[in-house]
């Protein structure tokens, strides 16, 4: 169990729910009328609390979830300051802070974003694209993705220009990447290193990679993501804000993400 925002929105919801249900309960036992002037303060902050943290604990538990991008991982498509709202449903319904599955929906498919539970630390959230599927075999060679032995298709846009906390990807090498029908604009430096590797993946594990390819802690490093470690779906910018160029980007709010 992680001890996370989750965990101590369940803690509130749980005791202002018993404080209040507890102390009608108890008029009900000794016969008194109720009145907002005579109930105690702790009564008063739980009846007023209690709605408003078990609303907030459902529609993060099971509908969507804000996060906020911290890194450059995604970059050209997803950039530091972005916030995202993550649908909760898409994989399945999890109870929350024990992330348990009780009802099984769709699986991930090949170019999602998803948001996941670092493998090495649970603590910690992780963005990534869904690059292979269980079952499949992914390598990389000299920067070229290849998907059970075909090159993915690469289509190069020219120079990326950055801006703000993204700056200093300028000069990379936009490429529109097309995964199974599903395209989307990646980064590549030519001038860093370019990893080889060849994974097949195992049954319910997903290898997941950053858009910004020479900048990116993925699955190339650390391995696959377990099933149980999706958190679920990134789908729409809700707001965007990077202090270091021009604080609030109203052409980025309300994009839907792909």
């Amino acid at each position: 169990m992680d001890f996370d925002f989750a965990f101590f929105l369940l803690v509130a919801t749980v005791v202002t729910g018993l404080i209040w249900g507890g102390y009608l309960l108890w008029l009900r036992h000794t016969g008194e009328a109720y009145s907002e002037e005579t109930q105690p303060v702790m009564v008063e902050y739980a009846r007023s609390f209690f709605p408003v943290v078990l609303i907030v604990l459902l529609l993060r538990s099971f509908l969507a979830e804000p996060f906020r991008i911290p890194s450059g991982s995604m970059m050209p498509t997803l950039l530091v300051g972005d916030f995202i709202l993550v649908n909760k449903f898409t994989y399945g319904i999890r109870l929350p802070v024990i992330n348990k599955k009780i009802i099984a929906l769709n699986e991930p498919k090949r170019g999602d974003i998803v948001v996941f539970r670092f493998p090495n630390d649970p603590t910690v959230d992780y963005i990534k694209r869904v690059i292979g599927l269980p079952g499949d075999k992914v390598s990389y060679e000299n920067k070229q993705l290849f998907i059970n032995d075909e090159p993915v298709k690469q289509v190069s846009l020219g120079a990326f220009q950055g801006v703000g906390q993204g700056e200093d990807m300028t000069g990379a090498e936009r490429l529109l990447e097309d995964l199974t029908g599903v395209e989307h604009n990646i980064l590549v430096r030519h001038d860093a290193p370019s990893g080889t590797f060849e994974y097949v993946i195992p049954q319910g594990r997903y290898f997941v990679m950053g858009d910004n390819r020479d900048n990116s802690n993925d699955s190339r490093y650390w391995g696959t993501v377990p099933e149980e470690n999706l958190v679920g779906r990134a789908f729409f910018i809700w707001m965007s804000w990077d202090w270091s160029y021009k604080g609030v980007a109203f052409d980025r709010i309300g994009t839907v993400l792909k």
